[in-house]
């Protein structure tokens, strides 16, 4: 299947000024990039056990990666799509193929691009669905559909590196942005549903930096998989998804024939940094076959304010895993390698002689346990590591915070304190035994500001054992984590001012990326790498290169924006 990654330009009529002999249109012409020409792209079908190969040819004036967001890439991590952590990027005027075994998953998972701010256009869902022959395991539907949200900048893509990032335009569901705006007011993703059938929602938050909000006026929906791992049945009115989250969630047509608006709105968990558009509730409709373009929508009511914190926390918090249902595994019960990753936003230096719009006049810093991570720029970190290239990365990232302190109630009292604020840039790993079980207790801080971050974690699925509020008790907290049947996440939301604990098994050799899966904090470092290292066999070491893997080039044009207020990293 070809990718052809291109820049297609969007005309937009600005005005028009019309007299008898002349007709006259000023037009503004916009670069998006995008796959295959539409906006989102292609959706990808398999079923689980197959091969995927994917031709990406580079037409556009940007390098690309493709991610391929929650697949295990179980011995074809070089197909990771993560720029300079397994691959540099496809050039343009270049092409490259993924080629990758899917095993061992089922439901909706999404790919993306992985260089700076370019997934807001490039990205689609990718669809598992059960080898042939073996059911689903809820009810079969009448009908599947993907809903993919996502923001909308109406201007240079390129822009986006400015931070503050820019306030998005629009939020748009499945590329359109509704009646919410009068450009749009009469394109609008419309469901046509039949009284009585039951539909499959596969639902992706394709958005760059915004967790969201999703509601059908009077209908509840039941999550039967979260991330592509089955769930047990949950009933809900609300679901929210961090950005690169996925659901699947069973909508019966269970109302009166009639319109109801389905609804997406931004989850805004802190006062931060990232701005969110003043019309920030856009809709889809859901339209019963029989209803009458007289009848006028149902409209769903969003959270907002402090219940916004508590709708999403609780629907988070309540997902479980289906035991035994396909692909589940019990949770392995020995830990053999414990961290506690405090993370955050921190400051880095202003360069002199220039003026930095941070806090205190600085830069904003992402923070895991008061490291910036510095991706690698002439080489990707696996192929330093495979190669065993020295002085690209260095293996002492470390397992517990330099210093323990209040770190949801954090303030600057004094000069120690405001150093702590500025964390160590280093590109540094952390190295795993091959078949280990690690347990990260992710807590987060209130330097600069406590909100929700989403981190992602490249390569596999981790079992969510608990969420909280506060700093993390290592006494009381630990006796309420769930060991029986806690949900499966690649992508977790970490609650404002609060902690998760998450715990996997390190079965797959190679470098992979855990951070935070905002745009809007990406550059800043909120990012850590793992090295997995090579097990016992050839079948469970890393694989060499492929022959056509491309290579670095170092062009700043690409990779920083001389009008960011952040140094980008690549």
């Amino acid at each position: 299947m070809p990718l052809a990654i291109q820049a297609i330009f969007v005309a937009l009529l600005f005005s028009s000024i019309a007299s008898a002999a002349i007709v006259e249109h000023v037009f503004h012409e916009q670069m998006i990039p995008a796959v295959n020409g539409s906006l989102p792209g292609p959706t990808i079908n398999v079923r689980e056990g197959d091969t995927l190969v994917v031709n990406v040819i580079n037409n556009s004036t940007y390098n690309i990666t493709i991610h391929w967001h929650g697949v295990f890439q179980l011995k074809s991590s070089w197909m990771d799509g993560a720029n300079m952590i397994t691959q540099c990027p496809i050039q343009p005027s270049n092409n490259f193929t993924y080629r990758f075994d899917i095993t061992g998953q089922e439901g909706t998972l999404l790919w993306h691009a992985h260089v700076v701010n370019l997934r807001a256009t490039l990205h689609g869902a990718l669809i598992i669905r059960p080898r042939s022959g073996r059911p689903y395991p809820f009810p079969k539907p009448y009908k599947e559909v993907p809903l993919i949200f996502e923001q909308w900048w109406d201007t240079d893509i390129g822009l986006l590196n400015l931070r503050p990032a820019p306030i998005s335009d629009a939020y748009l569901i499945n590329g359109l942005a509704g009646d919410s705006y009068p450009c749009s007011k009469n394109r609008m993703f419309k469901l046509k549903v039949v009284e009585g059938k039951t539909y499959l929602l596969r639902i992706i938050n394709a958005a760059l930096n915004t967790h969201l909000f999703f509601k059908i006026a009077n209908h509840n929906v039941t999550v039967v998989a979260v991330d592509a791992v089955y769930t047990t049945p949950y009933v809900s009115d609300v679901m929210v998804l961090t950005p690169g989250q996925t659901v699947d969630a069973l909508l019966t047509a269970d109302q009166p024939i009639g319109m109801y608006y389905m609804s997406i709105s931004p989850y805004t968990s802190a006062n931060t940094f990232i701005p969110v558009p003043a019309n920030n509730s856009i809709r889809g409709l859901i339209v019963y076959e029989g209803a009458t373009s007289t009848t006028s929508p149902t409209v769903a009511l969003m959270p907002t304010g402090m219940d916004a914190v508590s709708t999403a926390h609780r629907f988070s918090s309540n997902i479980t895993s289906l035991v035994g249902g396909p692909h589940w595994t019990p949770v392995p019960r020995h830990v053999d390698e414990k961290m506690f990753v405090t993370m955050g936003l921190g400051l880095d230096p202003c360069p002199l002689g220039t003026k930095c719009i941070g806090p205190l006049g600085q830069r904003y810093a992402g923070s895991l346990n008061n490291r910036t991570f510095v991706i690698p720029g002439t080489i990707s970190l696996q192929e330093a590591y495979f190669y065993n290239i020295r002085g690209v990365y260095t293996n002492d990232f470390p397992g517990q915070p330099p210093l323990k302190f209040d770190y949801t109630k954090f303030k600057v009292r004094d000069d120690s304190d405001y150093k702590m604020m500025f964390p160590e840039r280093k590109t540094s790993v952390k190295t795993l035994r091959f078949n280990s079980t690690v347990e990260i207790i992710v807590q987060n801080t209130a330097m600069i500001s406590a909100e929700s971050h989403p981190m992602h974690l490249h390569g596999f699925n981790f079992y969510v054992l608990g969420y909280g509020f506060g700093n993390y008790d290592t006494i009381r907290d630990a006796r309420k984590l769930n060991l029986v049947n806690p949900q499966m996440h690649n992508t977790v939301g970490v609650p404002p001012g609060g902690w998760v604990v998450l715990r996997f098994i390190a079965n797959n050799p190679g470098a992979w990326m855990f951070h935070c899966h905002m745009d809007a904090h990406l550059p800043y470092g909120i990012i850590m790498a793992f090295i997995v290292q090579n097990g016992p066999t050839p079948e469970t070491s890393l694989p060499p290169p492929p022959s056509n893997l491309p290579q670095c080039t170092r062009d700043p044009t690409i990779y920083e924006s001389p009008t960011t207020d952040v140094d980008l990293p690549y």
